[in-house]
């Protein structure tokens, strides 16, 4: 390269990562330091053996999704971080609109007062709120909540628009951000600010409530969970202490990560009338009486890439199941110089690839082996790697990302030979996580099983009196609580007893405790 005296010659060209170059005038020598070493710099990603947490954020800044912001408690969702969230957006989106869920929007800002109507609601949060005081250079007659979530605001609404049973059953859904003041932040799974679905309900009463809450866990929620995210949940019901600030009963997803704590990875709520009665949300019925109705809430936010994260990543990088991948498969041209045959038989190739998102690794400035690392790391399941000598045999050479198996594979069949590799992986991702938790799955009949179970991670099945007081003392001797009670376990017949406090207990069904996030 030709220096003149800023060290650059003004007709040198610099290639960049999207593939596209530019004149490197236009780059200072210190703008151009710094790309360059930023780009040279290797990651290294902690083992998870040695450090889970570290490994967790090391997966994260290595496949670019997000950072820590200046602002204490909040990230920044990168490009490729925000493409995962918007397959999920989408998707879930669909599941909703199918079942005949519309969207709307509600201001951000929520009057105090209109916590303080629902006494549980505002009890359960008042540790997590962010209160605006100020606006406008005034101070506000009243202060606002930065919504922490939208129950008050929402029902406000529903009191003016519900008005007969022939309004009933009446959904709304929004996607929006909330904030709830995190002292212990963590990429993806606690921050201040996140993003989330939040839906509510309203229905004539309490059985249709209770079927409707359930219905968007498991028809949803769930199915989301383990036909996309390729993550095993259980269903199952909150404790009394682990339910929504004011609801009357909680449900939720809960599962298991690869360090044997557990992940509750979406909820839905059954509020009975508790808010409708706050918010005079009522209804004229066909008996000519006007009845509070009964409602439900339901959410999942961008708590589930992490469990995302979890559930599958190694200590190469991210790992993502097919369906949720917002690159399924890369095309990484073998070339020493810019080879016409190779690059427009790998246009060819991502042509052929119609209906898969296919991305096209053109960078001339990084060596197909960086590539290969950098792909790894962003957890792309198939990369495709064709050069002259692949060519000359009419053949690529494919890569599977969870399991690291090459194999070539003619032109001609590529298509065919990466849908059912994706496929595959898909469902093995899955059957490895299932069997992961499953057989981390213990059962307790006495406090020293109960600890030990516990010392080994995963879920630890117990009886339990279902006291809050009991359940505080569980979780100060062990830092576990009680997660759920699972929907599907089998009742147990005979005498039942706590695992901690020895008192005969009513539930026929195990608990399920585990530490957790």
């Amino acid at each position: 390269m030709k220096k003149n005296d800023g060290g650059i010659d003004k007709k040198d060209k610099i290639g960049l990562t999207d593939g596209s170059v530019v004149e490197a005038s236009s780059l200072t020598i210190d703008e151009l330091k710094r790309k360059t070493e930023k780009e040279n710099v290797v990651k290294t990603i902690t083992k998870r053996s040695d450090d889970y947490s570290q490994w967790y954020q090391d997966v994260i800044a290595n496949a670019d999704l997000a950072e820590h912001s200046v602002v204490r408690g909040c990230m920044v969702i990168k490009p490729y971080g925000y493409a995962i969230w918007e397959k999920i957006v989408a998707i879930v989106d669909s599941m909703l609109k199918g079942m005949g869920v519309k969207n709307a929007y509600f201001p951000i800002f929520i009057p105090e007062s209109f916590l303080k109507r629902e006494a549980e609601h505002v009890k359960g949060f008042s540790p997590e709120l962010a209160v605006v005081t100020h606006g406008g250079g005034k101070e506000l007659e009243e202060p606002l909540v930065v919504r922490p979530t939208s129950e008050t605001i929402i029902y406000e609404s529903f009191s003016r628009w519900i008005r007969s049973y022939r309004d009933l059953p009446f959904v709304i859904n929004q996607w929006a951000n909330v904030v709830r003041w995190e002292m212990r932040p963590r990429l993806f799974l606690r921050t201040s600010e996140f993003l989330w679905q939040e839906g509510h309900s309203a229905h004539a009463s309490l059985r249709e409530a209770e079927e409707y809450a359930l219905k968007i866990l498991n028809e949803v929620y769930a199915r989301f969970a383990q036909d996309y995210l390729a993550m095993p949940v259980y269903t199952g019901q909150k404790s009394e202490g682990e339910k929504f600030a004011g609801a009357f009963r909680t449900f939720c997803i809960e599962a298991l990560m690869q360090d044997g704590k557990s992940l509750q990875a979406g909820t839905s709520h059954n509020l009975s009338d508790n808010f409708s009665k706050s918010f005079d949300v009522n209804f004229l019925d066909q008996d000519g009486q006007r009845k509070n109705v009964f409602q439900t809430s339901w959410g999942v936010s961008t708590r589930l890439i992490g469990g995302l994260i979890m559930t599958h990543s190694d200590d190469k990088g991210l790992v993502l199941p097919p369906k949720i991948a917002p690159v399924q498969v890369v095309i990484i041209p073998i070339i020493k110089v810019q080879d016409g045959a190779v690059i427009s038989a790998a246009k060819a190739l991502a042509k052929q690839l119609v209906g898969l998102s296919v991305e096209i690794d053109l960078r001339d400035y990084l060596r197909p082996g960086e590539k290969y690392y950098e792909w790894e790391k962003k957890g792309v399941p198939v990369r495709i790697e064709i050069g002259p000598k692949d060519l000359e045999k009419n053949a690529v050479v494919l890569v599977r990302r969870d399991t690291g198996a090459k194999e070539s594979c003619s032109i001609d069949q590529v298509k065919k030979r990466v849908e059912e590799i994706l496929q595959d992986m898909q469902s093995s991702l899955f059957a490895a996580a299932l069997k992961r938790r499953d057989e981390s799955n213990k059962f307790a009949d006495s406090w020293q099983e109960f600890e030990h179970a516990l010392r080994q991670g995963g879920y630890v099945f117990a009886h339990w009196c279902g006291d809050e007081g009991c359940e505080s003392d569980i979780k100060q001797k062990t830092k576990a609580v009680s997660r759920f009670m699972p929907f599907d376990a089998k009742e147990e017949q005979g005498d039942r007893h706590c695992i901690n406090c020895g008192k005969k207990t009513a539930y026929k069904k195990r608990w399920a405790f585990a530490l957790a996030y």
